[in-house]
């Protein structure tokens, strides 16, 4: 076992690759950049191809990654200018239809309490009204009974006039009819 670890590590160490000078300074400068060794630099690309299973010479990669990402800027920003067209004004709108619908309750409130006084005083003139109408019954009835009570009493008077004439108590007409006539007017006068 040992002996293959030593081939191994004797691979390791002894397997080279020719490459032109100036990808040597380009692979030089990358290692310097990352601060690792050209032969760690190169182990690491090689994993990285390897695991990721990229084509370095496909370039139609990266340019997908580019498109990809431009399109996704190109989203974002029309999306920003949606807000910024859309949004914002409705917001903004909002804000407006709050301020007036505060306006709105406040304006509804104070009718609401002008309208329970005046529901107060309304009922207040009805309480009156109502004893107004009940006191013009009052009188009313009472104007009937006096009504009744100078019905009644005419009819007492008509029944002494008739009755004093059978019985010839005065004897000049002109003094019966002033009597009459007198206690007539007075009758009406109650």
């Amino acid at each position: 076992m040992l002996i293959k670890w030593r081939q191994i590590m004797k691979q390791a160490d002894t397997n080279s690759i020719r490459y032109p000078a100036v990808v040597d300074e380009k692979l030089s400068k990358l290692a310097q950049l990352f601060k690792r060794s050209k032969k760690e630099l190169f182990s690491q690309m090689v994993d990285y191809f390897y695991r990721s299973k990229k084509d370095p010479e496909d370039w139609g990669d990266e340019a997908l990654k580019k498109e990809l990402s431009s399109g996704i800027s190109r989203i974002l920003s029309f999306i920003r200018q949606q807000e910024k067209d859309f949004l914002l004004p409705v917001f903004t709108d909002a804000g407006t239809l709050k301020t007036s619908a505060t306006r709105h309750t406040e304006f509804l409130e104070a009718i609401a309490r002008l309208l329970l006084e005046e529901t107060e005083k309304t009922k207040a003139m009805m309480e009156r009204n109502a004893k107004v109408l009940s006191g013009i019954k009052f009188l009313v009835s009472r104007q009937a009974d006096k009504e009744t009570l100078k019905q009644r009493f005419s009819e007492l008077l008509e029944y002494y006039i008739a009755q004093r004439e059978e019985m010839g108590w005065m004897k000049t007409t002109v003094k019966k009819e002033e009597l009459v006539e007198h206690v007539r007017q007075s009758l009406k006068n109650l």
